[in-house]
């Protein structure tokens, strides 16, 4: 055991501020150099897995990792509690595209690129990299108090996901599910790759909607196109019309000039064509949209690129090649207005796609890649969710995963790096034999030849995470990690990824396990900021977590994280909610410190008789420990962090707490005192267990000053839920607690000063023996000197204030409390006030031209203050009979 449990358990003194900074790095070395956080095949238990998404090698904390790493930390650190064989395993993803671009920035301020290196040495230097810089993330995720297991860390590129890679490329090859084709693909013009559909991010953009004019050969006739991307036009092979069109239909099988080329083009008709848009008649591109390219496919038309990799016009653009696409665009309308088959240009606010990591407009193109087909591999992973084998949490998800396969395209998994893994097929110089090889072949199996080369790109980066629940456990090797934690018990990760990862994991588990490779998907919304916007450089809106944990402590950003919020719901961050949850912080550690300041004459024994308020915080301790378990057990963590938010800050610290000071301060009674001390012990103690998954440190070094056996507050069990509900104790103290604060507000409304006592009068006849039990607790906490409980009054007291609960009524005397008169010019005074400005609110809300042209919501908040203004004077005005009575 460490110095700093040992220190920790021979004070039971707290210190008087609660210093994140030093107790947050001294528990998490305790915990990692004992480790706890270790998992250790147990066939004798039930196990429950986590894989953690695995950040990008190149990435730094941002708060949709911490929301994400927090959600899956509480649920692995509750179920280690309860006694789970506990897995959470921690990885990073080699992000190819962007490691990539990383180094190759490196290269540049040495005046390199990697060409001149060649792709081994580059290669080096990006290994370099990865160990100098890649390690990063997974150091602030210890800061944030991530309890995985590091000794499992896994990387999208080790040995063991390498040969997992390998297996299911050859396999799916030889199933004839990959397949290398000519097809229409995303190219980036900046990071010289292909991204996927679902890395294309889609901007809306006001842009020009220009109108072409296309003569109809042999004919005085013409057909006007609309296009947003004038400069694709010199690639036209093809004008498309509906069908059922009939403007158009006795076009069909004719041939139109395309301007500037005059090259003769059919036109066709298609029912893919929307007859609202534009004029109703579309050009048709197939080497540069990829609707247009599925037109191409069907009507067997030619291909002909105009753009090249650096989105410039190419050979095929005539006297505009090796210009940009946005220069080419303003060259080619000035010609086609000199030509006069320009008709018009109009603004046009359109979705343009861009680059999910560079935000380059991205440049559709038909390019030879590889691709999975998707088809047979979708309808399993559909039917898993449809027969309730694979849960969704929320359930909506479902649907929206649903949909999404329902419409898959085949997955393009090729891209056009250096840095990943490289496609595993080689082509023979010799003979052009294609050979697909989980081992590097050394000759040609079809004609011997020892002159092969291997194919330059690499496979897209989801293409190895897609593999990582079962990678990661020892696939394709049968471990005995992968028997006894897979499938994984839940994915934790955010909607924004339910395309990119979570379908690619069912399908390819599904193919290669033959069974789901997680049994829930809990799904968290994103983190946006005060206004609802995503974070973001650009808008410069971005919070870093590792700012916020030194500031506040990990602890608060993760509760701040987990609460006010429900399962699959955006976060609004508010810097505000830190605050607050740094003042919980500070609420649990001053409740703390007062129960161990209490605590220095305690010895275990015997209790004597429960009072009223012990029985009633046993009892909703443990409603508290249910509740918050069951919200746990179905992902709602918002739910449970709620839950003991208003348990430890209302019913602990600013009820029983303030109760048990009429036992603690009472000396000569030694069995009522030791009575109270264990009762705080008991509950202090449980509610840490309840809090730690929550607040992992708090909790620890708390739980470590008291009363205790074992190392770890993280290796405590979960607290058992023993069914112990007291109905009459909780009935009977609500009754208390109503009048304590009844009386209360009768005395912050009269000004009547603190330290002055006042006679409580309490008027019931059905809970006279209630009202009497609790007697000396509401004497103490309301500031009474003497309670007079009857069961009717002749008449009501003079120059009294009341308060009606059910089947109660309070009355407190104020002669002698307050200096009458002076209450009752001030009383006036704030009367008078607060009606000047009620007709101020009143007229303006009269107002016509206030109402009819301020916007809605400001109206709304007029009304509100109106609202509560007149509440306040009714307050007043009640406040003011009284005190003439």
């Amino acid at each position: 055991m460490s110095d700093a449990s040992h220190s920790a358990k021979n004070s039971l003194e707290l210190s008087s501020v609660y210093d994140p900074g030093f107790v947050e790095g001294k528990w998490y070395r305790f915990w990692e150099e004992n480790g706890f956080f270790k998992a250790e095949v147990e066939e004798d238990k039930k196990s429950f897995s986590i894989v953690m998404p695995p950040p990008n090698v190149t990435g730094s904390l941002h708060l949709g990792h911490a929301m994400d790493s927090t959600i899956q930390d509480i649920l692995t650190r509750f179920r280690r509690m309860q006694g789970y064989n506990t897995l959470w395993l921690p990885g990073t993803d080699h992000a190819g595209i962007a490691t990539q671009a990383k180094v190759e920035e490196q290269l540049a301020k040495e005046g390199l690129s990697r060409h001149e290196l060649g792709r081994d040495k580059f290669l080096e230097r990006v290994w370099a990299w990865k160990e100098q810089y890649g390690g990063r993330i997974t150091q602030q995720l210890r800061r944030l108090g991530a309890s995985c297991d590091w000794s499992r860390e896994r990387f999208t590129m080790d040995e063991g996901c390498s040969k997992a890679v390998r297996e299911v490329f050859v396999d799916l090859y030889n199933k004839g599910l990959i397949y290398r084709g000519n097809y229409i693909v995303n190219w980036c013009p900046r990071c010289h790759t292909t991204i996927s559909d679902i890395e294309v991010e889609h901007v809306d953009r006001e842009g020009q909607l220009s109108h072409l004019r296309y003569p109809v050969k042999d004919s005085d006739e013409a057909l006007v196109v609309a296009t947003t991307r004038p400069e694709t036009m010199l690639g036209d092979t093809a004008v498309a019309v509906h069908p059922e069109d009939e403007r158009y239909r006795h076009l069909i099988g004719k041939t139109v000039i395309l301007p500037l080329v005059h090259r003769e083009i059919p036109v066709i008709a298609d029912v893919y064509v929307d007859r609202e848009f534009g004029t109703g008649a579309v050009k048709i591109t197939p080497a540069h949209d990829p609707n247009d390219f599925e037109i191409g496919l069907r009507h067997k038309l030619p291909e002909v690129k105009v753009l090249d990799k650096e989105a410039r016009m190419n050979e095929n653009a005539g006297k505009y090649q090796g210009l940009d696409r946005y220069e080419a665009r303003k060259r080619i309308l000035a010609d086609l207005e000199a030509e006069g088959a320009l008709v018009k240009v109009e603004k046009h606010e359109h979705a343009v796609g861009e680059c999910y990591r560079c935000s380059t407009v991205i440049e559709p193109m038909v390019s030879k890649q590889w691709f999975v087909k998707m088809e047979p591999l979708a309808k399993p992973a559909m039917e898993v969710v449809r027969d309730g084998s694979l849960e969704f949490v929320p359930e909506r998800f479902a649907r929206i995963y649903l949909g999404w396969l329902e419409n898959i395209r085949d997955w393009c998994i090729s891209r056009q790096l250096w840095w990943g893994h490289r496609i595993p097929v080689w082509y023979c110089e010799q003979c052009g034999a294609e050979i697909c090889a989980k081992e590097d072949p050394l000759t040609c199996p079809t004609c011997g030849s020892s002159k092969l080369e291997q194919d330059p790109d690499v496979l897209d980066t989801w293409f190895s995470s897609a593999l990582w629940p079962f990678s990661t456990l020892g696939w394709p090797e049968r471990t005995p990690e992968l028997k006894h934690f897979y499938p994984t018990t839940v994915l934790v990760t955010g909607r924004d990824i339910i395309f990119f990862w979570v379908a690619r994991m069912i399908f390819t588990a599904l193919e290669f396990q033959h069974e789901v490779p997680f049994k829930q998907v809990m799904i968290h919304g994103l983190v946006l900021d005060a206004q609802g916007r995503k974070m973001s450089k650009s808008l410069g809106n971005g919070v870093d977590p590792i700012e916020v944990i030194q500031k506040y402590g990990a602890d608060t950003l993760r509760f701040m994280l987990v609460t006010g919020n429900t399962p699959g719901n955006d976060l609004r961050f508010h810097p505000e909610r830190l605050e607050a949850t740094r003042n919980f912080a500070n609420k649990i550690w001053n409740a703390s410190r007062f129960v161990l300041m209490n605590l220095a004459d305690y010895a275990e024994g015997p209790r004597g008789e429960l009072t009223l308020a012990d029985r009633w915080i046993l009892s909703r301790y443990q409603a508290t420990a249910e509740d918050v378990s069951k919200a746990l057990e179905r992902y709602d963590l918002g739910e449970a962090a709620r839950l003991l938010y208003e348990f430890i800050w209302s019913e602990f610290c600013d009820w029983y707490i303030e109760v048990s000071k009429i036992r603690l301060y009472d000396r000569e009674n030694t069995l009522a005192r030791h009575t109270s001390q264990s009762v705080l012990l008991e509950v202090l103690e449980g509610t840490m267990r309840l809090l730690h998954p929550f607040m992992p440190f708090l909790t620890e070094e708390i739980w470590q000053h008291l009363p205790h056996d074992g190392e770890s507050i993280m290796l405590q069990s979960w607290p058992q839920v023993n069914g112990y509900w007291d109905a009459v104790a909780e009935k009977e103290m609500a009754l208390h607690m109503e009048i304590i604060k009844a009386v209360r507000n009768i005395r912050a409304e009269m000004n009547v000063a603190p330290g002055k006592k006042a006679e409580i009068i309490v008027v019931t006849k059905a809970e006279q023996e209630t009202v009497r039990a609790g007697e000396d607790m509401i004497k103490q906490l309301a500031g009474g000197s003497k309670i007079e409980i009857v069961g009717a009054l002749e008449q009501k007291p003079a120059q009294a204030a009341s308060a009606v609960l059910p089947g109660v009524e309070i009355f407190v005397p104020l002669k002698g409390l307050l200096d009458l008169e002076k209450e009752i010019a001030r009383l006036e005074k704030e009367i008078a006030q607060t009606l000047k400005e009620q007709e101020r609110l009143a007229g303006k809300l009269n107002n016509p031209g206030f109402v009819g042209k301020a916007p809605a919501e400001v109206v709304e908040k007029e009304r509100a203050k109106l609202e509560n203004v007149t509440q306040r004077k009714d307050s007043l005005e009640t406040r003011l009979a009284e005190l003439r009575k």
